[in-house]
């Protein structure tokens, strides 16, 4: 059963599941501090009222998973932090049992999440880092996925524009660290299986370079004394190059010297950026842990 399944404790039906040491009240029920093992071999040790968990506890599965935080009527509810038995961990806000608000998800690999959630799926502004890369996707979610506005951030660029349903999608422009930035556009094309028309088709996204313009340099890069930074002739090199027109092997180093245009042709084929960075979609182990009341 899914942790955010709305259930009727045992412990609602009865005040003496498992083994209970602590404060009752004057109707028997467990109110105030106590500690108490359930039949599963769970265990919760924090504050009760009228029966209840409610105030701040840890609650430990037998399995190795634990939570630390808020509980209102026997749910997780405000701030807590749950600890899974993958590695990955969960601190923020839980509105009954869900994850919704703001927190930070960290992964088994260590990437991160940081934003807003609604039943228990990014959703809302948030900040996805990736820990192999320090590459970071900063925008908008919708049910887990990148969508509206955002940026993804490498060392030497960034890409910013609209993502759809996780990739980009539509206008944007890569931003490069020398001061120029590639103005182009994402298309989405599919591919059919001519042999298993069964077979979904094969989404593939394509960087459509336009032009290249000058822009305020927040960090200027460092250029030989003998290099000239003109952005008419970086546009110059930039057309030759999309028309496959480049008629020198110097002329092609010095346009990828400048960072206008990664090597491999675009920055969609630079080994940092595939437009649709892998993520962590999933988030592990939600359905394990439903708590003994």
């Amino acid at each position: 059963m899914s942790d955010d399944e709305d259930e009727l404790g045992e412990e609602e039906q009865t005040n003496n599941l498992g083994t209970y040491e602590g404060e009752r009240n004057e109707s028997n029920e467990r109110h105030g501090f106590g500690k108490a093992t359930l039949p599963n071999g769970d265990t919760y040790e924090g504050q009760y009222e009228n029966g209840k968990r409610n105030g701040t506890g840890t609650y430990r599965f037998s399995v190795g998973a634990r939570y630390i935080g808020d509980y209102q009527k026997n749910k997780r509810h405000g701030r807590g932090i749950f600890y899974y038995t993958d590695g990955s961990k969960y601190d923020g806000e839980w509105n009954e049992n869900i994850r919704e608000g703001h927190g930070i998800y960290t992964y088994p690999n260590n990437d991160t999440y940081e934003g807003e959630w609604k039943n228990h799926q990014r959703h809302g502004k948030g900040t996805y880092t990736y820990a192999s890369t320090k590459a970071q996707y900063i925008g908008t979610w919708k049910e887990g996925k990148r969508q509206g506005p955002g940026e993804l951030e490498f060392n030497q660029y960034k890409y910013i524009g609209k993502f759809h349903d996780n990739y980009p999608k539509g206008k944007g422009r890569f931003v490069f660290k020398n001061g120029y930035q590639q103005n182009g556009e994402y298309y989405i094309t599919s591919i059919n299986d001519e042999e298993d028309s069964e077979v979904p088709p094969q989404i593939q996204y394509k960087w459509i370079a336009r032009d290249v313009t000058a822009i305020k340099q927040k960090e200027p890069y460092d250029f030989d004394d003998d290099e000239q930074i003109d952005v008419n002739r970086i546009q110059e090199l930039v057309d030759k190059f999309k028309n496959k027109q480049l008629n020198s092997q110097e002329e092609q180093e010095a346009l990828q010297k400048m960072h206008v245009v990664p090597e491999n042709e675009n920055p969609e084929n630079d080994d940092t950026f595939d437009g649709n960075e892998q993520m962590n979609d999933e988030i592990p182990g939600e359905e394990q842990f439903d708590e003994e009341n």
